[in-house]
């Protein structure tokens, strides 16, 4: 049951990701017809940026999962067994310490702009804490992520590529 709450929640996340990306594709078409049209929509170009950073946060623990991240798989095609489980281990423990470490920067950021009452420099005066939030749940999701399979390959039940598999995206 708790790899089903795991899978919708990095499911649920992908989601979010693609509607921030048709949100920013609107924000564009927005920003173009704005200007073919003359008459000025405050911010678009801001919201752009928050919708792209959005997007990129959120889709990150589902890319993960999918096995769509970049790997440098050089040394891991030459190992076998134990050695290569080692590695795969270390980079997970590193890869998850270095993830949490984002999720709470990024959680404390938004906070603290949250209480300062901190707002965007643009013309919107947007209150920074609501497109951070994006990059904080992103970022908590991504580390939940990598300490899952952190636990799947302790456990012995990751799923790793195949070699071929790893030329599949190049």
């Amino acid at each position: 049951m708790l790899r089903r709450i795991l899978d919708a929640l990095y499911d649920s996340a992908a989601v979010l990701a693609a509607l921030c990306m048709i949100g920013l594709l609107g924000m564009v078409l927005l920003s173009i017809l704005s200007r073919q049209f003359g008459f000025h929509v405050r911010g678009t170009d801001a919201y752009a940026g928050y919708l792209m950073a959005g997007a990129g946060f959120l889709a990150l623990a589902h890319t993960l999962k999918k096995g769509e991240h970049i790997r440098v798989t050089l040394l891991l095609t030459h190992l076998q067994g134990s050695a290569r489980r080692a590695l795969e281990l270390w980079s997970l423990g590193l890869g998850g310490a270095l993830a949490v470490l984002l999720a709470l920067y990024s959680c404390r950021l938004a906070w603290q702009s949250h209480a300062f009452h901190d707002i965007s420099t643009g013309s919107d005066a947007t209150p920074l804490w609501i497109p951070q939030l994006s990059m904080a749940v992103g970022s908590v999701i991504f580390a939940l992520a990598l300490l899952d399979e952190l636990w799947l390959e302790l456990r012995g039940r990751r799923a790793s590529p195949s070699d071929g598999e790893a030329l599949r995206n190049e």
